[in-house]
């Protein structure tokens, strides 16, 4: 149960702001309601939330509730709102921080504000956090520099930023040694053999942009899954000839087909991995990736498990004579969120890639309770719309019933059917719901 309780916050309301937005009431509550906010602080901003992408940890917030190291124990009485993955433009400044921050300014938010038990928005707090349509960023966030200011103009970038933030730390994690030195060279082996295991998700869709466009250029790329239409979908977004153009080498295997440990180590060439990183709390893939680990190899289990006492095996011979090791990483820095927004609006990577489906704030609920048996990718959320969920391999058909979709899927076709900036700033102008516009 957290003792952090940022609740106590909760100052008189002398003007009519309303906004909307989903809030966690309880263990497995969660709802969307209109309610009012306080007038800013001298020393925080309002912020008009433009996008917001969903994660698994919210669902283990709803999950938990108050027994979540992150949620208060008032929640209740003062709910709290969801969303950590978002960003929008600034509607208010208090005074404190004018010529610091401007209105209409755009910017992204990092939620890693308190780790490892500290508040945070989407968790923590009853008027910050990203499904909303308005929101308040406290003054511990600005003083921790979790508001980055950006002009790329296309928010899901904002938004997806976080969820990449997580990747890029996780691979800046890893590290190798030299013999004696005892001196960790910090991120992947350059030119390295890289596995990613439990991969044909969002998570390991990023991981695989980042990991082929990103700065570390591996030799090998060895994804795994147990899901063929998932792995068809990293072949298609990550097609082999552009790959090779690259200078790498992917390949996808479906463990549920093969003996993964005798595939993977006859892939490297039999001498294992640099980097190995587990997307799923499975205790057998875990132990594949110790299993593959190359000399002075670094395991990194990315994933969340929800289980405390969450366990596996590791080869501890390994460990001492092959120098293997084991690291686990949650959340992303500043710096790796700036290079985030940084190559994403270079183009370098694209962390829409990561994209299925799209929908207004009322989608919240209901997709966030059942996200632990979601088979698409990421969510993305525009609070300021109205429309259901929506996946975009849909849209054509929807389309039928409603033009607005016909043309969002010919927005979507010149991309291979992945979400954009001119998808992006058509939903917010042909879907905008009653709230879309100034605060009230």
């Amino acid at each position: 149960m957290n003792s952090t309780d940022p609740t106590t916050d909760l100052r008189p309301r002398t003007t009519e702001r309303l906004t909307r937005a989903a809030r966690i009431h309880g263990t497995h509550k969660v709802a969307v309601s209109e309610f009012a906010l306080p007038d800013i602080g001298p020393d925080e901003l309002l912020l008009r939330v433009v996008s917001s992408s969903m994660c698994l940890s919210t669902y283990k917030a709803l999950s938990l509730g108050s027994e979540h190291k992150r949620v208060p124990d008032t929640i209740s009485s003062d709910p709290v709102i969801t969303g950590h993955e978002f960003a929008g433009v600034i509607e208010e400044v208090g005074p404190e921080l004018e010529g610091e921050y401007s209105v209409g300014e755009s910017v992204a938010i990092l939620p890693t504000m308190g780790l490892p038990t500290g508040e945070s928005p989407g968790y923590s707090y009853p008027f910050f956090g990203g499904d909303a349509t308005y929101c308040i960023v406290p003054r511990i966030a600005i003083e921790k520099g979790c508001v980055l200011p950006y002009d790329d103009g296309y928010y899901a970038n904002g938004s997806l930023a976080e969820p990449m933030s997580c990747i890029i730390g996780a691979f800046h994690a890893s590290y190798h040694t030299e013999p004696l030195v005892w001196e960790h060279q910090m991120g992947l082996r350059p030119g390295g053999r890289l596995a990613l295991l439990g991969s044909g998700g969002a998570m390991g869709i990023g991981a695989l942009d980042y990991a082929l466009n990103g700065p570390f250029a591996p030799s090998l790329v060895v994804a795994v899954d147990v899901n063929d239409e998932r792995l068809a979908r990293l072949r298609a977004l990550f097609p082999p000839d552009e790959v090779r153009r690259h200078g790498s080498r992917l390949e996808l295997v479906n463990a549920s087909e093969v003996d993964a440990v005798q595939t993977l180590r006859e892939l490297s060439g039999g001498d294992g991995f640099d980097d190995v990183v587990v997307f799923a709390a499975v205790r057998e893939l875990v132990e594949v990736g110790d299993a593959v680990l190359a000399h002075d190899g670094c395991l990194n289990f990315f994933a969340g498990p929800t289980d405390r006492s969450f366990a596996a095996e590791l080869n501890l011979y390994n460990i001492h004579y092959e120098s293997t090791h084991l690291v686990g990483t949650s959340g992303g820095s500043r710096s790796d969120m700036e290079e985030s927004l940084r190559l994403s609006a270079s183009g370098d990577i694209n962390p829409s890639l990561m994209v299925t489906h799209v929908g207004g704030l009322d989608a919240v609920p209901d997709a966030l309770t059942s996200l632990p048996t979601f088979t698409g990718g990421k969510i993305l959320v525009y609070p300021h719309v109205d429309m259901d969920l929506t996946a975009i391999a849909d849209f054509a058909d929807a389309g039928r019933h409603d033009p607005r979709f016909a043309r969002l899927a010919e927005l979507c076709a010149p991309h291979d059917d992945i979400w954009n900036r001119d998808a992006e700033a058509y939903v917010l102008e042909a879907f905008a719901g009653p709230t879309n516009g100034a605060l009230r």
